[in-house]
């Protein structure tokens, strides 16, 4: 009786084991599928906003204003985290341009509206159009400055490096160079004596 509840409880252990491994690998595939269906939707609404760009109309154009925002926001998130990296002080620089990620957020969303509602309606609101233009040029221009005013700073950091790379080569290459050594200089002088005085003197 010992052994077989023994046995029992080994096949239960067992049981148990494959059970929570199931479980685990159910829960490891949800989550993957949940992830591949997130970024299977962002590259069909990209795809989606690419095509619709492409065509004309005010739909169109804040299609085109969508996408030039994202890549404006995203160049520049870029150019501070590789300034952030190479240990530049940017000071607020970064809370900064996370508040333009944020409210560039919101008028994507706010673009995204306003086209769908011109590919489905005839009334053009020529107004909410011209405050989604002003917006999209503000945030757009202070990104543009941004990345500007970065790379004057760098260019001009890298400038002082390279003029004193240029100097030091100069110097290297002056100090690598062999001083003349006196005696072929008094060798070279009395050879050429030699010549003038082997030549004829000019018939007068």
């Amino acid at each position: 009786m010992a052994s077989i509840g023994t046995f029992i409880t080994i096949m239960l252990v067992i049981f148990l084991f494959f059970l929570l491994l199931g479980a685990a690998g159910i829960y490891l595939l949800v989550k993957v599928g949940k992830k591949a269906t997130k970024k299977a939707r962002k590259v069909s609404t990209r795809v989606a906003s690419h095509v619709a760009a492409m065509g004309t109309g005010d739909a169109a154009e804040t299609e085109r204003m969508r996408l030039d925002l994202r890549r404006e926001v995203s160049l520049t998130r870029q150019t501070v985290e590789h300034a952030l990296r190479d240990g530049w002080g940017l000071g607020d620089l970064p809370q900064l341009v996370a508040e333009i990620g944020a409210h560039a957020d919101q008028l994507d969303a706010q673009l995204g509206v306003y086209a769908q509602e011109r590919r489905v309606s005839a009334y053009v609101d020529h107004t909410a159009l011209g405050r989604l233009r002003e917006h999209h040029a503000k945030l757009t221009t202070a990104c543009a400055r941004i990345r500007a005013d970065l790379l004057n700073d760098q260019m001009a950091h890298a400038s002082g490096g390279i003029d004193e790379i240029q100097s030091r080569t100069d110097l290297e290459i002056e100090a690598r160079r062999r001083a003349p050594d006196p005696l072929d200089q008094i060798d070279d002088l009395y050879n050429r004596t030699m010549v003038d005085r082997a030549r004829p003197d000019d018939p007068r």
